[in-house]
């Protein structure tokens, strides 16, 4: 078991050091062909930003499948034709991908060429072949139905990744913490009950990993560049693939067998469902704020496409959370999801799952009612976090009082017991519940008037 975590260890490191070095080089090229679009009106960021980071995560899906096809344990994966039908259908969805995020490609446009790669990869034999039905078992797809199938799933997969990239880091986040639950699923599928049509699936997920990880520390916020569509779509077909894989070749009745009954396959295949409702999981935050838009708009009077700042992201802002801090929420509901579905199923303590969920989702509702709170790390962290997690910095103010001298900034008075701090003002990219933020909202109230 030791040998392939460690390979599997080396693939994710190998993708993630590619993709984050490639970022940089990247983001330059980027601004040198001036693919930094105009900010829009319902753009969160202040400042133009460059895209094309979908170049530097295919580069780290190309390093990452290079490597593991040299590693003894994972090199027989490679025997199959997955992984070359994922690299076909990755390098048509990156090239629409570019294309759009320089000169920008019709939306209909870009729905054929999602399904055209999705088509790609089901000619190379990357498809659904069954579906594991509650309450009736196995059932076998027609080559149309699988096909059909297949595509719905990608195209929707990719798609709703492209929805969910609407704040820094978040798209690569939530994809991430997917593909990581998805990862343990899959790792104990193959190792643990011996199923080699896993595999394929395991090693997508790596990689996709690797993708997110090495891209993460240059799309946080202030991000410094965008993966765009060249990125979102992207990861969303890897994602898709890594769910085809593993819902259309593992067969349930060889589950059966290796899990010793039919009522311990059945509950260790509760999550071979997951991977046809990530999407929708994915999604459903999204589609509820998509609904809930149209409905706003119309009930003002506007078209239902007319462009506004009240989707669910310009929401968490609004009342008070930080860029960082709507992002971390969205982290912790996707973890939640995806963590308690693998957890349900590798655990016959079946009911204590639910309950530990239902505990999780309470702590998460506090936290949200919580917006004006800031963690801060521990005195002996603070050279290890971000500035602004480090504690505010106290001094005693009774020599430069008397003095006549100001208090430094961030020091306490300790005869009053008052702290002065200077006003710290928004990032460069405008979202931050620190400090007043009354300017920022007339700002925008001026600007809606020009």
């Amino acid at each position: 078991m030791g040998q392939p975590v460690r390979e599997y260890l080396l693939t994710l490191c190998v993708t993630a050091a590619v993709t984050y070095l490639l970022t940089g080089p990247v983001r330059k090229f980027a601004i040198a062909a001036g693919a930094v679009p105009e900010i829009r009106a319902r753009d969160v960021h202040r400042e133009p930003t460059p895209r094309l980071g979908g170049i530097a995560m295919f580069g780290g899906l190309c390093a990452g499948l290079l490597v593991a096809a040299h590693l003894t344990n994972l090199k027989s994966v490679f025997e199959t034709n997955e992984p070359r039908a994922l690299l076909s259908g990755a390098a048509l969805i990156w090239i629409l991908g570019v294309l759009d995020d320089k000169w920008g490609v019709d939306a209909l446009v870009k729905l054929g060429g999602q399904m055209i790669a999705a088509g790609v990869m089901v000619l190379q034999g990357l498809t659904i072949l069954y579906l594991p039905v509650p309450g009736i078992g196995t059932v076998a797809l027609t080559p149309m139905q699988g096909t059909l199938l297949t595509v719905a799933l990608v195209v929707i997969t990719i798609n709703a990744v492209n929805f969910v990239d609407g704040l820094d880091g978040l798209a690569s986040g939530m994809v991430c913490i997917a593909a990581a639950a998805f990862f343990m699923y899959t790792y104990r599928l193959w190792f643990g009950y011996g199923i080699e049509a896993a595999a394929p699936a395991t090693l997508f997920s790596v990689v996709l990993m690797g993708m997110c990880l090495g891209f993460l520390p240059h799309n946080m916020h202030p991000a410094r560049i965008f993966m765009g569509d060249s990125g979102s779509m992207l990861i969303g077909l890897v994602m898709a693939a890594g769910a085809v894989s593993l819902t259309g070749q593992v067969d349930p009745d060889l589950l059966n067998q290796k899990a010793g009954g039919l009522r311990e396959a059945t509950h260790a295949m509760v999550p071979v469902y997951i991977p046809l409702l990530l999407p929708l999981t994915i999604i459903a935050v999204p589609v509820a704020d998509l609904i809930l838009a149209i409905v706003r708009r119309t009930w003002k009077g506007q078209s239902p496409f007319a462009a506004d700042r009240g989707h669910l992201h310009h929401r968490l802002l609004e009342i008070g959370h930080s860029h960082s801090r709507a992002v971390l929420i969205m982290y912790f509901w996707s973890a939640l999801i995806a963590f308690g579905a693998v957890a349900y199923s590798a655990n016959d303590a079946s009911m204590w799952i639910v309950l530990g969920i239902v505990l999780l989702s309470a702590v998460g509702l506090v936290l949200l009612l919580l917006p004006r709170f800031t963690p801060r790390a521990p005195l002996w962290a603070q050279r290890l976090v971000p500035p602004r997690y480090r504690r505010v910095v106290r001094e005693p103010l009774s020599a430069t009082a008397a003095a006549g001298e100001e208090p430094a900034d961030g020091a306490v008075d300790e005869a009053a017991g008052e702290e002065r701090r200077t006003p710290i003002p928004a990032g460069i990219h405008g979202a931050t519940a620190i400090g007043d933020r009354s300017r920022f909202v007339d700002r925008r109230r001026a600007g809606s008037h020009r």
